[in-house]
């Protein structure tokens, strides 16, 4: 192991940037690489990309311990990078060793509505579910998501629909901001919603794919894992034999075919299960080969990840993102009148 790896290369500033962040809930499932990874991987060829460990999020719905917490930063790192994130062409750091973040929150804080908060959807739902998530930190979500995308002046913020309201936010208070602080020479960007067209994965249930419904399939599980997972996956509800005819549109199996397999796999299984010239275990197969092999070259990278080194990615893109959030803090806190 080097303890002194080289530096790396600084990100093409002349590209568009755009910013993006998970929360630290350990290993990563397919679900995770269909909805965004692969679209991270992607991004990188062409943008100035930043992506962040989102683990003070985390701590707004969740109680892990200290130990746990930390295992689950380094796992999910360690996925992306299997997928292909690559730490010399874009920004990976942790949310958590950024006090610029912080302060930024509590400087917009000074002039954002708490109305503007209270009224999110998301915070309204789940408050009425669990009541005991109706701290002050649960409330400010929004407002610090708010700081980590403006912080670094995106153009973009790749988020499926769900997420495109928390955008919109970030724009409401870069431009009351700016409108209050700095209306001759704006301040911050208002970054657009890149609406990512995810793909959504079914679990082992059928529902979508979760860790909290214990559904999923890991990007790293071991072949004869994902294997299993599948061979008991439910089928077609009307399938109760052998020789009855199945429909592929009731089938929880099915959209995942639709993902991994090509045309001419998914017409045979769709024409041997209403023909019922194949059964449900025959239609699998195949599927379950198809996510081996994409599974095969993530095992293969996380593999030979050495975990000081993953540590080291993070420690080193977070010294990179910090150079980007003091510049934007020197600039909000000098339109602010606040003695530097």
């Amino acid at each position: 192991m080097n303890d002194n790896p080289r530096p790396m290369s600084t990100p093409v500033l002349t590209r568009p940037r755009v910013l993006s962040g998970m929360r630290p809930t350990g290993a990563l499932h397919l679900g995770h690489f269909h909805g965004a990874l692969k679209n991270w991987v992607s991004l990188q060829h062409s943008h100035d990309c930043f992506f962040f460990v989102a683990d003070w999020h985390a701590l707004t719905t969740q109680r892990p311990s200290g130990e746990t917490l930390s295992h689950h930063v380094y796992e999910m790192v360690t996925d992306w990078l299997a997928a292909g994130v690559d730490p010399e062409r874009c920004t990976l750091f942790l949310q958590s060793r950024m006090p610029e973040h912080a302060e930024l929150f509590t400087l917009l804080a000074m002039c954002t509505p708490s109305s503007w908060l209270a009224r999110m959807p998301s915070y309204k739902e789940q408050i009425a579910a669990d009541p005991e998530l109706a701290s002050y930190g649960f409330l400010g979500y929004p407002l610090l998501q708010a700081a980590d995308i403006l912080m670094y002046k995106p153009a973009g913020v790749p988020v499926g629909e769900d997420q495109a309201a928390h955008v919109e936010v970030t724009r409401e208070v870069a431009r009351r901001f700016n409108r209050l602080y700095a209306a001759e020479s704006p301040v911050f960007v208002e970054p657009q919603a890149l609406l990512t067209e995810t793909a959504r994965v079914p679990g082992l249930d059928g529902q979508k794919m979760s860790k909290s419904l214990d559904n999923a399939i890991a990007m790293r599980d071991a072949p004869e894992a994902t294997a299993a997972k599948i061979r008991t996956m439910p089928t077609d509800p009307q399938r109760v034999r052998r020789t009855d005819a199945g429909e592929p549109a009731r089938c929880p199996v099915w959209p995942l075919h639709q993902i991994y397999s090509d045309t001419a796999t998914r017409a045979a299984c769709e024409t041997g299960c209403r023909t019922a010239s194949i059964g449900c275990l025959d239609c699998k197969q195949p599927l379950i080969e198809a996510i081996q092999r994409e599974q095969a070259p993530w095992r293969e990278r996380a593999a030979a990840l050495d975990p000081q080194q993953v540590k080291w990615t993070l420690e080193l893109g977070t010294e990179r993102a910090r150079a980007v959030a003091r510049k934007t803090l020197r600039e909000v806190r000098d339109v602010m009148g606040l003695v530097a």
